[in-house]
This record gives C-alpha cells, structure tokens and sequence, in this order.
C-alpha cells in the first residue's frame, strides 16, 4: 500500500480538507464545487469502507499505530486498490480535527449525484417521507437523520434553509445513517407538494391530532413534517397538512425537534408492528 505525507498546511489537499470543514454556506459552496464531503472518525470511515465513493482516506503515524484503523485503512485498499492514503504529520492533523482524542481518520466520500443537483426535481415520491422545514441546527439534522434510519424510514427532504446534509457536522451526528438514506435537499415547499403523493402530519405543538391516538392514520405512508426550531413548520406546509401534536406536561414550553421526530417516527413503528 502506497501512503503519501503531508507535512505542510499550504498543501493543496490539506487546504481543501479545511475548506470541507467550513460551516454554512462557505462550507457548502466548497463541497459542491469539489463534490466531495469529509468524513470524519473511525465509525464513519468504517461505515463506508468497501464503498467505491470512498477515493481517499487521511491518517497519521499515530492513526496507523491504532489497529482499528489500520484495520479499516487496509481493508478498503484490498477491495479498492486504487484508493489514495495519505499520512498527515501530527501538528497538521491538529489543526484539522477539532475532535480531542479521537482517532486520527478521515476520508474523503464522493457526494451522491442527489446532493450534487439539490434543486433537480423529483416527479414522485411515494411512500414514507421525512421532510425537514428550515432545521438550522447541524446537531438536530443529524440526530433526526440516524433516528430515521433507525426506524426504517429511508426519504428525506430537507427544504432550503436546513444545514447541509453532508457537513461535518451533521455527519458526525448522523453517525453512518446517510449511506442508509434517499436524502434530498434544497427543495422548496412547492417541489415537496407536488412530489409526495402520502398525506403530510406536521408535528406542532397546538395539532389536533394526538400522535398516540392516530393509528388508522399511521398504518398507511405517511409524510412527517418537522419544522424549524424557532418558528415550526412553514404556512406553506401547514396549510396543506393535519396538524399533530404530542402531549406532554403543560409546565414544559415544547420539546427539542429531534426528540419530536423520534416520537411520532417510532410511534409509527409501533403501529404498523401491532
């Protein structure tokens, strides 16, 4: 196996790798124009390992002495000889990680031609939908994309305005959950109206309909909308959805939106279980 160093920050590559990093739009407009997202720690290499989207993986000395990652490291160039590895010296990779004591690997993935044309419209989207309205945090993005996975749910729509799907950040919060998932964003209210044919829930604090009391609703797909921390689901979006709420104490304003979603993604579950 061929391993090339890295030992200065005005390398081409490692300047790249930071660009990847870069939060909101800056960070965006560089992966679209590189098409590639950066993956970062053990579990999501390991993730992708034996995928051919995987082109390139980054270590260190330090990263190569852990056997779990040599492990991973080794396994992906049998299966994709052609993958490049390179060595970063230790003082670059602690200017590339923030992540304090975490293994040292990272790999670069090829973005999803889904994420490459965000705006391509899709004509129909049958079946259980997951749309995202403006979720600007990166940590609940991620959370709400692993639970979905969990729960079998496979179709995302992110609508502009939530963070990148593919941003460090919310891959580390998705923990793996992407390779799992149909994601597609940077969709308007009207693309979602006319592309998912299953009736739109929107999960609202006021809905009139109890999420434990629904299940002639839930049996059948169904679109779960969740909406932006701050102002909830759009009025675009609630004009053409039934409202639903979960009940919980009246002393506690509402609930984070990714505990939201797990709610009624898994109150879904359990229905059609039964």
């Amino acid at each position: 196996m061929k391993i090339e160093f890295i030992s200065s920050k005005d390398n081409s590559l490692f300047k790249e790798i930071r660009q990847l990093q870069a939060a909101g739009p800056k960070g965006q407009k560089a992966r679209f124009a590189c098409g590639q997202a950066l993956l970062e720690g053990i579990h999501l290499v390991q993730t992708w390992v034996g995928d051919p989207a995987l082109k390139t993986l980054i270590t260190s000395e330090l990263g190569l002495q852990n056997p779990e990652i040599a492990q991973a490291v080794y396994d992906h160039v049998e299966i994709y000889p052609e993958t490049r590895v390179y060595q970063l010296d230790k003082g670059l990779w602690d200017l590339l990680s923030d992540l304090v004591n975490a293994p040292q690997i990272a790999g670069l993935l090829d973005l999803p031609q889904s994420a490459l044309n965000p705006q391509k419209s899709v004509a129909t989207l049958e079946g259980d939908v997951i749309i995202l309205d403006r979720i600007q945090d990166a940590g609940n993005v991620g959370s709400i994309l692993r639970t979905a996975a969990a729960a079998g749910f496979t179709q995302v729509i992110a609508l502009s305005g939530c963070a990148h799907l593919w941003s460090s950040k919310v891959l580390r919060a998705g923990m793996g959950a992407h390779r799992l998932l149909d994601l597609y964003e940077g969709w308007s209210s009207q693309q979602v109206l006319s592309a998912v044919t299953a009736p739109l829930l929107a999960a609202t604090a006021d809905g009139e309909l109890d999420v434990f009391n629904m299940p002639k609703l839930l049996v059948h797909p169904v679109a779960w909308v969740m909406g932006s921390e701050g102002q909830g689901v759009s009025e675009d979006l609630m004009a053409q959805a039934k409202g639903v709420s979960i009940p919980i104490d009246p002393r506690v304003e509402s609930l984070n939106v990714s505990t939201a979603a797990a709610v009624c993604l898994f109150e879904t579950v359990r229905i059609r279980r039964n």
